[in-house]
């Protein structure tokens, strides 16, 4: 794999231009399920929903946005390349929101038209979310629309070739709020398409499982294809033991992943075929080192971690020199730095003889990268939060991180994760790393809760493997005893075993879930004493909230 980027000597300037040098390409742009598509079909069908898209406009001055609740199926990328030869926008609408939430979100970005399939028309009933009309992609209404239009032009519409022309509103993941729509212009996806850091050809086939109204499915996955004419093998929905099958039947060369989406086809039961595969590398976001490692042992091949954001303002990525566990070092025409609230860079973390990070407090920032005004494009109709992003031109991430000595990032979880314990400050994500050492973990959480008296305790959730054994609690404890990267302060004092992690739509840990749960759950859950762990029973929480009783803290808990 070549990480190192390449930017063409000539670019296009938008994505209408890019899908319509693919028109007389006769290489496969598309496998779905058992069905193939050309490029030259693949433009085809982008040339006849932008009849339809244009056929649909809206004609009463309303905002020209289309919104896509669909699975991951061939028609959302043909809505999406029809977009960018007739100008429409199309709104990605996450289907794992629900009544007034999902209603909010298609309110919220002004959807005139609604597209939905079988999978996802029943979330639309009932509640109000102020599109104009719905068209359902597997009825008789589309298939006739689609038919007016079968002779459609291989042509882009003057508003389609405007580089400004917003093409797609991307929601933010959502994993620390109320998800936010980012503005994505047709040029910003076109650069982002040509600054290529994948040596892709037409005998590549990468494969998306992930869900295609995120950024990362798009612009990991897709754009590389866009622009070198490889294949996209499409999923409809991740599956972790649909994963090795699809990957054998396609040919897959390169896969993307997001969030804990590794960590699950791992859990699979290990079999000998897994090495049988034309995979070159995988490429994501959020894998621990050992899942990393176990994916090698058991694939033969390397996955590599890169950092970005919805936002397209900041990229970080994985080099051959990158250490194990590092984000690497900034993307080509990035400039990410670790900072301070004042905006004052941090100093280099320092380790000890065991890796214990040193200076934490100091070391530890926010990631910022500077001079990104014109990368962030803002988000619709939120200029607070665009603003709250964007100081001085320089966009604030709300990630936090550290740098080494050799000017390595290593990501140290989201600004949320700080926690404070006895007056001392640290981030979750080095406390993660060591906890999903422990046998059986897939998936390590840690966040906040409120202490009794002042501050957090640390409380950590431990997804395990499907036919991995419980924690017990005293290996347990012995197993933090023997980390000697372990901080003093960092030891969970409310262990939670699970064996379904709450995840967001792409994934990613819900900890916002979480922590509002607390030790609300059928799972079980102890309680560290004397560096003994305890089952949280009734009599047992009914002395901890006693505690918060005591100290006039109950409330922070009910």
């Amino acid at each position: 794999m070549t990480t190192i980027a390449t930017v063409p000597d000539s670019m296009r300037l938008t994505m209408g231009e890019l899908f319509l040098d693919r028109a007389e390409d006769d290489h496969t742009a598309l496998l779905f399920e058992d069905d193939r598509w050309s490029w030259r079909e693949l433009v085809a069908e982008a040339a006849r929903r932008s009849a339809v898209l244009q056929e649909l406009r809206p004609e009463d001055g309303r905002p020209w946005h289309v919104g896509v609740l669909l699975e991951n199926t061939p028609e959302y990328l043909f809505l999406l390349a029809g977009a960018s030869l007739s100008g429409a926008t199309i709104v990605g609408i996450n289907p794992t929101r629900r009544g007034e939430e999902l209603a909010k979100d298609i309110r919220g970005v002004d959807v005139d038209l609604v597209l939905v399939d079988a999978a996802y028309a029943d979330l639309l009933e009932g509640i109000d979310h102020g599109a104009r009309r719905v068209i359902r992609v597997d009825g008789s209404e589309w298939t006739a629309l689609l038919d007016e239009h079968a002779d459609a032009p291989l042509a882009a519409t003057p508003e389609a070739l405007d580089p400004n022309r917003t093409l797609v509103l991307l929601f933010t993941s959502g994993s620390t709020g109320a998800p936010k729509a980012v503005i994505c212009s047709t040029g910003r996806w076109a650069r982002v398409t040509q600054v290529s850091i994948f040596d892709f050809t037409h005998e590549d086939v990468a494969y998306n499982a992930m869900p295609l109204f995120h950024g990362n499915a798009l612009m990991s996955a897709w754009s590389p294809c866009i622009n070198s004419g490889a294949a996209l093998a499409l999923r409809r929905r991740f599956s972790a033991s649909g994963f090795l099958p699809d990957i054998q039947k396609y040919g897959v060369t390169f896969f993307n992943y997001v969030g804990r989406s590794l960590a699950y086809v791992l859990a699979q039961p290990e079999r000998p075929e897994e090495a049988d595969n034309r995979l070159r590398f995988g490429f994501g976001t959020e894998a621990s080192t050992k899942d990393r490692a176990e994916f090698l042992r058991r694939y033969g091949i390397r996955v590599f971690e890169s950092y970005g954001s919805s936002e397209g303002a900041c990229y970080i990525i994985n080099t051959p020199e990158t250490p194990d566990g590092a984000l690497g070092v900034p993307q080509v025409g990035h400039q990410p730095e670790v900072v301070n609230a004042d905006g004052s860079v941090c100093p280099p973390a320092e380790f000890d003889e065991n890796g214990v990070l040193l200076n934490a407090e100091e070391a530890i920032g926010e990631i910022v990268s500077r001079n990104a005004a014109d990368k962030f494009e803002g988000y619709y109709k939120n200029p607070e939060a665009a603003a709250e992003k964007l100081r001085d031109g320089d966009f604030w991430t709300g990630d936090l991180a550290y740098r080494d000595q050799d000017g390595f990032f290593w990501y140290a979880g989201r600004t949320a994760d700080w926690l404070r314990v006895d007056s001392e400050n640290f981030s979750a994500a080095p406390v993660e790393r060591i906890l999903a050492r422990y046998p059986g973990v897939t998936v390590a959480a840690v966040y906040g809760v409120p202490d009794p008296r002042t501050g957090d305790l640390v409380m950590a959730t431990l997804q395990l493997a499907p036919d991995a054994p419980t924690v017990d609690p005293a290996e347990f404890a012995a197993f933090l005893a023997a980390q000697a990267d372990l901080g003093t302060k960092w030891a969970p004092t409310l262990l939670r075993v699970t064996r379904d992690l709450p995840v967001t739509a792409t994934n990613k840990v819900d900890k916002p879930t979480l922590r509002r749960q607390r030790w609300n759950t059928t799972d079980t859950v102890y309680r560290r004493v004397d560096g003994v762990y305890e089952l949280l029973d009734a009599a047992a929480l009914e002395k901890l909230l006693g505690e918060y009783d005591e100290h006039g803290r109950r409330n922070l808990v009910s």
